[in-house]
């Protein structure tokens, strides 16, 4: 859980915890038009509806307003909105057409795959729809637990001690912040500051070794052993790469 705080600076995106009830009172004052229970306007209507006018388009018949996405795949709009942290995923929609709202909350980190045939599933019952979505999740779960499988054959676990030999006990970068390396009995240990996990050793068919994160939630955050005789470790994304180095060495970051 310590790594989902960093949530927190960014609450006005979301980031709230609740439950199913909480949420479809929420929902309800979306299919009510911005009025209470009672009558009582809550929201102006103009402005709710305001959220969900396209302003992006993220993908074929699915549009992205403000903080809402609109999709149109199957004739009438599903509007919805997700959340995700580790370990926790959700979704919460509606058919404004039609005066039904659904949310589901999961706590199991593969939920994701649940969101998309849970709106399918929706439709289906509404509408006398193709059953399509149970095995649509049939089919993520096979696959997901598939993929896990063939990335855990490439993994030592707990991490080879001969490889672990190989690091420093500090890494610095400039811009992430410190890596302490400790040894807890067989389990090799990156602690991050705010969190940590257990690592795995793997050989990569390029010549270089990772080690990779294997906590609950986070895994497969990779770390690679840099070349040159003073020990790197780099980590990257998408669009960066950042390195740290041993012992307080410069560091570098592009």
């Amino acid at each position: 859980m310590d790594i989902n705080y960093a949530v927190i600076p960014v609450r006005p995106a979301g980031g709230a915890w609740s439950s199913v009830r909480d949420m479809l009172k929420y929902v309800q004052v979306r299919l009510d038009g911005g009025t209470l229970p009672d009558g009582t306007r809550y929201i102006p209507k103009d402005t709710l509806l305001a959220r969900r006018t396209p302003q992006v388009s993220i993908g074929q018949d699915v549009t992205y307003g403000m903080g809402l996405m609109a999709d149109t795949k199957y004739g009438t709009p599903l509007v919805h909105h997700g959340g995700d942290l580790i370990g926790y995923h959700s979704d919460m929609m509606w058919l404004p057409e039609h005066n039904v709202g659904a949310v589901i909350l999961t706590n199991v980190d593969p939920g994701w795959s649940l969101r998309g045939p849970f709106g399918r599933k929706l439709l289906e019952v509404l509408f006398d729809g193709r059953p399509e979505a149970e095995a649509d999740v049939a089919a993520q779960a096979k696959s997901y637990l598939e993929q896990l499988a063939a990335e855990r054959k490439l993994m030592t676990v707990p991490a080879s001690p001969a490889d672990v030999e190989k690091l420093a006990s500090l890494y610095t970068s400039d811009a992430l912040g410190d890596i302490t390396i400790c040894r807890l009995r067989e389990a090799t240990i990156f602690h991050f500051g705010e969190w940590k996990s257990e690592m795995a050793s793997r050989h990569n068919p390029d010549g270089t070794l990772s080690f990779l994160t294997v906590a609950p939630g986070i895994i497969g955050l990779e770390f690679v052993v840099g070349p040159g005789p003073a020990p790197t470790l780099i980590v990257r994304d998408a669009q960066h790469e950042y390195v740290f180095a041993a012992d307080g060495a410069p560091t570098s970051s592009r």
